[in-house]
């Protein structure tokens, strides 16, 4: 989510894209949360967890997750891919690749290489009671290629590379703009894609992560079609037809889906079938939660990004403070949830409080640490 794919790169006939600026700021907030939320509630996986065992908690979280895992990560793609093609042809091919390069990849070492050992040891010594060195530590750590939550960068970097490529030997003239999709096109597209993402789930389910990179190659049908959906909404100028007519439908569409959760459960607990059933693998109920996956998720994705179009296009000094460190905010709140969770392990409190507590507060500090981060000489042409 490199701050300088975002408006950073936006040409100057297009130079009041505050929205932009502020989907980027919630969606960095949704990040911090998600994480958060598993951490102590929802299913998934952490550096450090507590999960409750109590239904009340656990069943919102879940919902908060999966909702989110429907759009959140592929709305990323699709805006790194809509200032992609600008940024090329500001730079030309070999200056843009070079930046991106730098711009991208030295984030990646840097999580992998400090960041991430750093986390693994903190909760190592303080939350497993093993007390040694963090050299005695290193000493025995072996996993150094570990993007962790830097694997959205690390895609980002390869379909980047690849447009490089494409740019190089393929060149596609369109005579006449394609017109900007409306609910139908958009609804069956997303239908389509479900049927894509249950093929590709077949062999790989949500959880199975091709390592070392962190990808989750069951969610990677959306990441790789919203990239592409975003170079052509830039080509065709989308983003700025998008009706307020077209965004209702989709809200509407978005809370009409939400009904399938109640489906769900009665499904699984009628035919008392596995829960993975709904991760992959041969079986109806995956292509149904793969197919309801993509349909909510378009459908929120768009309907928000209308919503920020036409009600959100505004800025102000905080607003500007907190999207130019929306980068540094998503590479470095692993850090402040894991020390904050750590700081609250021996609380004696229902992990479902621990997480209504800590959560605005990993908002609030991620944010802050970002921006005291960005002060230091020469991080700013990095992140």
């Amino acid at each position: 989510m490199s701050a300088k794919t975002l408006p950073a790169q936006v040409p100057a006939k297009t130079n009041k894209l505050f929205y932009i600026d502020n989907l980027k700021i919630v969606l960095t907030i949704l990040v911090i949360l998600h994480h958060a939320i598993i951490a102590y509630c929802a299913p998934g996986g952490w550096y450090y967890t507590e999960k409750t065992t109590n239904m009340a908690a656990i069943v919102p979280a879940t919902i908060f997750v999966s909702l989110n895992q429907s759009f959140f990560m592929g709305f990323f793609f699709l805006l790194s891919g809509y200032f992609t093609k600008p940024s090329y042809d500001r730079k030309g091919g070999l200056k843009f690749t070079g930046d991106r390069l730098m711009r991208l990849g030295i984030p990646l070492l840097f999580y992998s290489f400090i960041l991430s050992p750093a986390l693994g040891y903190m909760v190592y010594n303080f939350a497993d009671g093993n007390h040694v060195t963090y050299l005695n530590y290193l000493s025995g750590y072996h996993t150094w290629i570990d993007f962790g939550v830097l694997w959205f960068v690390a895609a980002l970097l390869l379909f980047t590379l690849l447009y490089v490529g494409a740019r190089s030997l393929i060149t596609i003239k369109f005579k006449n703009p394609m017109p900007t999709p409306g609910t139908t096109t958009i609804l069956l597209f997303a239908v389509v894609l479900g049927i894509i993402t249950f093929v590709v789930r077949v062999a790989f389910p949500v959880g199975w992560v091709l390592k070392p990179f962190g990808f989750q190659l069951g969610h990677f049908p959306q990441y790789i079609s919203l990239f592409v959906i975003g170079l052509l909404a830039y080509k065709n100028q989308w983003f700025d037809s998008l009706s307020i007519k077209t965004g209702k439908k989709l809200r509407i569409s978005a809370w009409l889906s939400l009904l399938f959760f109640p489906v769900f459960f009665l499904i699984r607990v009628k035919l008392n079938m596995p829960i993975s059933w709904y991760s992959g693998g041969f079986h109806w109920q995956s292509l149904l939660y793969a197919v309801w996956e993509q349909w909510i998720g378009f459908s929120i994705l768009i309907s928000l990004l209308s919503l920020a179009k036409h009600s959100w296009n505004k800025s102000s000094p905080l607003l500007s403070k907190l999207s130019k460190s929306t980068f540094a905010t998503y590479i470095f709140h692993p850090l402040v949830i894991v020390v904050l969770s750590l700081s609250i392990k021996n609380w004696s409190v229902d992990p479902a409080v621990k997480f209504l507590i800590l959560a605005p507060t990993a908002v609030v500090a991620s944010f802050l640490l970002a921006s005291i981060i960005l002060m230091i000489p020469g991080i700013k042409r990095v992140i």
